[in-house]
């Protein structure tokens, strides 16, 4: 009985025609249980769904795609015994697989198709309205023109989804579920807003949930992330960012419900990562980074799906699509290793010259944005880019810095930290991060603005940990201090034992140029022979 409603086609320019209500409503008379038709733009029946809490198919899902600024080319209608209105299930079903319309058709005592009521969404509006509800109609009475209204609608989305988007850049929600307190997690949302801008995106909300421990399944509870959800389509979002990192399951179960793009902090951090990279070196090293966090995320149906095993059920003509393409990215990621085995070999070589030349090395290290390449520039009259976003800068640079009384030293600028720095990206930059290992000395920039300043010098001392460079002497360099109140910003220094300074004034950089002088005098005396070479280039030291 049930299969013969797949033979029913509804014309195209009705919602439901008057046979298909009837045979509906007679057949959910003799069940005693509502049923569900999910009808395509031509009429046609690709799911029938009995119970009230059905859903179309993963596959009919998968078949008609959706986007943040078109519908699916599906709409569900289904009858109920009782004459109600739409429930709010259903509404959210609507939002969230973004069909055509949901209907509920409400069955008389006698098994006769009775009101039928309709929903349907709504173009982003200020007003945030995501969805209208039509006056309950008798079918045969139904006023609208399926066709004409479904063609007009979508018209309106693209026309509406264009206008109301503040930017051409994608748009994001930052999603943050965690045991940490809400105040914690705002500071971290505030600096992924930085994270996603730097990596231009538009971030259009902000959503925190406190949990015990993370959804195993969702990593938010299944019905916040349905509010999640549902505020994304609202709002026109392209993605879901999430603050913390998502296991590769969590991905693919958040996707099932949505056709947004879903990604993790780590995610971000690895694009941005590959749009800052301009050197061999620097693009190597994060493609590196980026397969070692694709693979074990590439999806499929897992090693079942294997024919290179020898028992019985496994044999077979050879190795499936995942396994290929998991086989040839680890073939890339050996060649990749070996490129940077190159690397270390080449910056070996630029290390022993320094070591016969006998030049004291300063490395720059600090906090993402904090304004290390700023000073850099302004300490030896550079101009390395100095744009203020995160990641500015990937690639190490080095120069030579004079001081006043003669001595020239090596001061290097690197890739800046962030607090959970990710441990993929960590490891394929650690060639470029062991040139922190020639330094005499370490220059720990912190942004005296900064709101959360431990966290920062926490993330930083934390990295240097890892590295094993945490017993290398160290001068802490408070930055930007112009733009606190003099009082409080030599009270901050006297707190922490620091220099305060600000790149973007030179006469704040004389102390700093002393103490350097002074730390690097105590660590490695100035011989004889570099006497005599600084002797003759005093001039130019003294004008640097």
């Amino acid at each position: 009985m049930l299969e013969r409603l797949y033979r029913r086609r509804v014309p195209v320019d009705q919602v439901l025609s008057l046979e298909a209500a009837k045979t509906l409503a007679q057949f959910t008379h003799e069940i005693r249980r509502p049923i569900g038709l999910v009808l395509n733009r031509r009429g046609a029946v690709q799911d029938v769904l009995v119970g009230a809490d059905a859903q179309p198919s993963p596959t009919t899902l998968a078949t008609f795609r959706a986007s943040p600024r078109s519908l699916r080319g599906l709409r569900l209608i289904r009858s109920q015994l009782k004459e109600q209105p739409t429930s709010q299930e259903d509404l959210t079903m609507l939002g969230l697989l973004r069909l055509d319309m949901i209907g509920t058709l409400a069955v008389t005592p006698k098994g006769e198709p009775g009101l039928l009521s309709l929903a349907h969404l709504n173009p982003p509006s200020p007003k945030g309205e995501l969805y209208t509800l039509l006056k309950p109609a008798l079918v045969h009475q139904c006023p609208v023109s399926f066709e004409t209204f479904i063609r007009e609608l979508e018209a309106d989305l693209q026309r509406q989804s264009g206008s109301h988007r503040t930017s051409q850049n994608q748009s994001a929600i930052l999603v943050s579920a965690s045991p940490k307190s809400k105040r914690e997690q705002e500071e971290r949302l505030a600096e992924l807003a930085e994270l996603a801008t730097s990596a231009d995106l538009t971030v259009i909300d902000r959503l925190v949930q406190r949990t015990q421990s993370g959804h195993a399944r969702f990593q938010l509870g299944s019905g916040k992330l349905k509010d999640v959800l549902v505020q994304a389509m609202q709002k026109g979002a392209d993605l879901l960012i999430f603050d913390q990192d998502l296991a590769p399951a969590q991905v693919r179960a958040i996707a099932e419900i949505t056709d947004l793009t879903v990604i993790d902090r780590t995610q971000l951090i690895l694009d941005i990562f590959a749009q800052r990279a301009h050197s061999r070196e620097g693009k190597v090293q994060v493609e590196l980074a980026q397969l070692r966090y694709l693979l074990p995320r590439l999806s499929g149906q897992g090693t079942s799906l294997s024919r290179l095993g020898g028992g019985i059920g496994s044999r077979g003509p050879g190795e499936t699509k995942l396994e290929t393409d998991r086989r040839r990215i680890r073939e890339r990621i050996d060649h990749l290793e070996r490129e940077v085995e190159g690397f270390a070999r080449h910056q070996d070589q630029r290390r022993s010259r320094r070591i016969r030349q006998k030049f004291p090395v300063l490395s720059i290290v600090g906090y993402t944005n904090a304004g290390k390449s700023t000073l850099l520039n302004a300490l030896t009259n550079s101009q390395v880019s100095t744009a203020p976003r995160v990641f500015e800068t990937l690639d190490t640079t080095s120069r030579r810095l004079h001081f006043p009384q003669g001595r020239e030293a090596i001061i290097t600028d690197t890739v800046g930290f962030i607090r959970d720095l990710p441990k993929d990206l960590l490891a394929a930059f650690r060639t470029t991060l062991d040139e922190l290992r020639d330094a005499d000395l370490l220059l720990h920039v912190v942004d005296a603005g900064a709101k959360d300043l431990d966290a920062h010098i926490a993330s930083v001392d934390t990295v240097l940990q890892s590295l094993s460079l945490d017993q290398l002497p160290r001068v802490l360099v408070f930055n930007k201090c112009d733009q606190l109140p003099a009082e409080q910003a030599e009270a901050l220094c006297r707190r922490y034992g620091a220099i305060g300074i600000s790149s973007l004034h030179q006469e704040t950089l004389a102390p700093l140029i002393n103490h350097l002088d002074e730390r690097l005098a105590a660590l490695i005396p100035l011989d004889s022979s570099s006497q005599k070479s600084a002797a003759a280039t005093s001039t130019v030291a003294s004008r640097s």
